[in-house]
């Protein structure tokens, strides 16, 4: 944070930011609606007629609880007809093939709610009742459940067991009841199918960074001298350096039955083909870079690559030190789920790994984060935790050693098992936002980046833009890659590759959108838009005319302020505030999350509406939660500054 900052703004800056992450949370849901809160609006709009507002609509979407539905369900509340029991489904006879397709529709509809994966827990019931199984029992129910899995095309893995013995049992339980969790994974039938999470790699400077990526991808020990990471830098200077200074990609598969996918010579990386084509699931790493000098690179890679997860690394003798807490605040302030791993304890001091361990849990308990550390040493403790990590309180702590190899099978264990996690919309309108550009011979044109939202398909027709001069251009998809494997589609959540047809490279740019091509043309961009600030660290004031370097996904412009409802604002003051981008307009949609800085002056946001009027100046207006002020009769007008602004009807 600022370097002299007096402990009580410190303090309100914390606190600001926790309440700060839980509104843009809202305001996410409003944008990636959840399914049962789609319904829930679906019905209201229908009980209200269409001539409801737009603040009507919502207001059951932020009211409505999922986790309510989820409770009534297993309670049986909400159906009449009886339920049959797992039980009886997972104890019946093995020429009863009613009970057996019965058990793997049951199966097929977890996958389904988990995208394409879900741990089992065999012995309770759905409402949480034990099942009393016998270790004979167990074998039954076992089998039984891993043959109504095959009939769906799915593999079991046995994570975890109570009260069976073996090397996988847990801390025995009084009752003496068997149970054990398995996880059931989806064989891929083809490429687009497999599972994708994305995870940022943050942490300071010699970290241990892509030292441990190296020994994960590629399942050998590090020599304590970097040769680990030596595969995964992309240029010369980071070689003799040693340091990352570009946004590196790694991935690491997993088979549908847990195993990590690595080559069979030692010491061999294996191509993204070969684990693309051989995995179920893919992890997908964004190996940030940790110096000070380049936290723009990395600014723009926590941003612009959407992660699931963002894992902090922090070095055992050195703490957490200069651009870690930089990472930290950025991740909380995204709402990320974290998760830790300290390196190099084989070389550290046991009263220096101490101090490291008190600093980071008192950090994580701090009113800014509100995590609760949870440090893992066992298999029981790595399966427990995963299977409740879709908590964001949680914070997960590993202690490990990439030279002897310490505790990396736990690291290891917990990502083959960690849920799915993120808001995307398959059903809405196709949103592709373009990350990276190539130009690759015999090819052409080829843009890189994540699906938002939708699904498209090789040869669909799309607009591309906007150009300096907030144009969409009209263009084609000629093929989709996903890890180098070509694929006939590509949806919401997965990180995909097009090769675009008559494009030319000099004309994409990181930012610019890809959408999908409509009756009504291509969608309005503007210079100016309005946002919900929040200002985490300034060691004066902010007024208008004040400009600083702005982050919205892959977006990164210099913004200047040209409004403020209020005269002015500091550390820890939230406010409505009026943007305009200094070079040329860009693809904004409310809900989109913002982050700026200046320096050391950090900020983030979230945008309410896009478009300004002046003769509506904030001060004296009060632009509605889920940016209503846009729909409450929005008329186009042109101005001097290119681009259009929005001026609100009465």
């Amino acid at each position: 944070m600022a370097s002299k900052q007096a402990p009580h703004e410190r303090r309100k800056g914390e606190a600001a930011l926790s309440d700060f992450a839980e509104y843009v949370e809202r305001q996410q849901a409003l944008r990636y609606p959840n399914k049962a809160a789609q319904s829930q609006t679906a019905t209201t709009s229908a009980a209200t007629g269409p001539s409801s507002t737009l603040s009507s609509k919502i207001a059951p979407e932020v009211e409505h609880h999922a986790e309510l539905d989820d409770i009534l369900d297993s309670l049986n509340l909400s159906e009449p007809g009886p339920r049959i029991r797992l039980r009886d489904l997972l104890l019946s006879a093995p020429d009863d093939d009613a009970s057996l397709q019965k058990l793997a529709d049951i199966v097929g509809e977890r996958l389904d709610e988990g995208h394409g994966e879900s741990v089992f827990d065999i012995g309770f019931e759905n409402h949480g009742e034990s099942l009393k199984l016998t270790k004979e029992d167990w074998e039954v129910a076992y089998k039984r459940l891993s043959q109504a899995a095959a009939q769906i095309d799915a593999d079991c893995q046995l994570l975890l067991t109570k009260n069976l013995g073996g090397d996988l049992d847990g801390t025995p339980t009084r009752d003496g009841d068997v149970s054990g969790k398995v996880m059931i994974r989806r064989r891929p039938s083809a490429a687009e199918e497999v599972i994708e999470t994305r995870i940022a790699v943050v942490g300071n400077v010699d970290a241990g960074k892509s030292s441990m990526l190296g020994v994960l991808v590629k399942g050998d020990l590090d020599d304590g001298r970097g040769r680990a990471r030596v595969n995964l830098f992309r240029h010369k200077h980071e070689i003799e350096t040693g340091r990352t200074s570009s946004v590196g990609m790694e991935i690491m598969g997993f088979d549908s039955h847990g195993q990590t996918i690595l080559s069979d010579t030692p010491g061999r990386k294996l191509s993204w083909e070969e684990i693309g084509k051989r995995s179920a699931k893919v992890i997908t790493f964004t190996d940030l870079a940790g110096h000070e000098r380049y936290l723009r690179t990395t600014v723009f890679g926590l941003l612009s690559s959407s992660p699931n997860y963002c894992l902090l690394m922090v070095a055992a003798n050195n703490g957490l030190i200069g651009m870690s807490k930089e990472h930290l605040g950025i991740a909380l302030a995204l709402n990320v789920p974290i998760m830790v791993v300290i390196t190099k304890i084989d070389i550290c001091p046991p009263n220096i790994l101490e101090q490291t361990i008190t600093q980071i849990t008192r950090i994580l308990k701090s009113p800014g984060a509100r995590k609760i550390p949870i440090f893992i040493k066992n298999h029981e403790e790595c399966i427990n935790t995963a299977t409740q990590f879709v908590s964001q309180r949680i914070c997960p702590i590993f202690q490990v050693s990439n030279v002897t190899g310490e505790n990396l099978s736990l690291v290891r264990s917990f990502l083959n098992i960690l849920p799915h996690h993120g808001r995307y919309d398959a059903d809405a309108p196709f949103e592709f936002h373009v990350n990276d550009t190539f130009s690759v011979p015999h090819v052409g044109t080829v843009v890189s980046g994540i699906v938002k939202s939708g699904v498209i398909h090789a040869g669909d027709e799309v607009y591309l833009g906007p150009d300096g001069l907030g144009k969409f251009t009209t263009t084609a998809i000629r093929s989709i890659e996903r890890k180098r494997i070509g694929v006939p589609a590509a949806s919401a959540g997965q990180s995909a590759s097009f090769a675009l047809k008559r494009v030319k490279r000099k004309d994409v740019r990181k930012g610019m959108v890809v959408l999908s091509k409509t009756e009504s043309g291509p969608p309005k961009v503007y210079r100016e838009f309005i946002a919900e600030v929040l200002i985490l660290s300034h060691a004066t004031t902010i007024k208008t005319k004040y400009q600083a370097m702005l982050h919205v996904g892959p977006v990164s412009q210099t913004c200047a302020i040209i409004d403020v409802d209020r005269p002015f604002i500091r550390t820890g003051d939230r406010a409505t505030v009026a943007f305009r981008f200094v070079q040329r307009p860009e693809y904004l949609v409310p809900g989109d999350r913002l982050l700026f800085r200046e320096g050391r002056t950090k900020g983030l946001g979230i945008v309410k509406s896009v478009g300004y009027d002046p003769e509506r100046p904030l001060g004296g207006v009060n632009v509605g939660e889920g940016g209503d002020k846009v729909a409450a009769g929005v008329e186009d007008v042109k101005h001097e500054g290119g681009g259009n602004e929005v001026k609100v009807g009465a």
